[in-house]
């Protein structure tokens, strides 16, 4: 029979192991960010990359901000992912594209990652964020989440090449419905054959659009695509 004091060995073992795959790196890319690593059967066989991008009141120096909602929120609350989820941040203003590549070749440098299957997924600034990102370097992504953002119409035929889901509240009063519209109007002007999903939630207002994070159909939908490596 198992002793007590080997059985609570064992959880603490056990519990010590999750959290470690939780890691906060500060000091080797322009945003300081989280990374979760999968379970290692993933990662042995290269492993997905999430990146998640935050709204604008988790901006700051506390990383731990990152943590109130999103991706983050959903893996400590015991959601297993089956991906690399990296959660940057911002201490102000917007998402900066060049240095979440910067951050995105950081971590496919120095883990064992799948370069077909890159996702890139944030809310409100960090929807924002997603669209700008996608837009400059469709290319590095193979598929993208915009939830309550908005973004440059300027970037719908790169925009165009990835597929992307567009989720917004038809009661958001702090980024309205128009700015998702928008970009989704111009990106099936530019290509009505694009890869494109609009969402429009019933009743949704900024903050409740936040519950995608914590179901698992957004990350099914991105881990389902994958793009050609020439």
């Amino acid at each position: 029979m198992r002793s007590p004091i080997l059985f609570y060995l064992i959880i603490l073992c056990t519990i010590t192991t999750a959290k470690a795959q939780l890691k906060a790196i500060t000091d080797q890319t322009d945003y300081p960010f989280w990374i979760n690593l999968p379970k290692q059967e993933v990662l042995d066989n290269k492993a997905p990359i999430i990146l998640f991008l935050h709204g604008k009141s988790l901006s700051g120096t506390d990383l731990n901000r990152v943590k109130r909602y999103g991706v983050i929120r959903a893996i400590e609350k015991g959601k297993e992912i089956p991906a690399i989820v990296i959660a940057p941040q911002i201490a102000h203003g917007a998402w900066d594209p060049d240095k979440l590549l910067q951050l995105l070749e950081y971590v496919q440098n120095n883990y064992n990652t799948d370069l077909s299957r890159v996702y890139v997924c944030g809310m409100s600034l960090g929807g924002y964020g997603t669209f700008d990102f996608a837009g400059k370097y469709p290319d590095k992504i193979t598929a993208a989440v915009a939830i309550c953002g908005g973004g440059n119409p300027k970037d719908a035929y790169n925009l165009s090449k990835i597929p992307l889901w567009v989720i917004h509240g038809n009661r958001d009063y702090i980024v309205p419905i128009s700015q998702s519209k928008k970009m989704v109007k111009a990106i099936q002007t530019c290509n009505p054959d694009a890869n494109l999903t609009f969402t429009v939630v019933k009743g949704g207002n900024h903050g409740s659009v936040e519950r995608y994070f914590r179901e698992d159909k957004i990350y099914t939908w991105m881990l389902d695509h994958c793009k050609f490596l020439p």
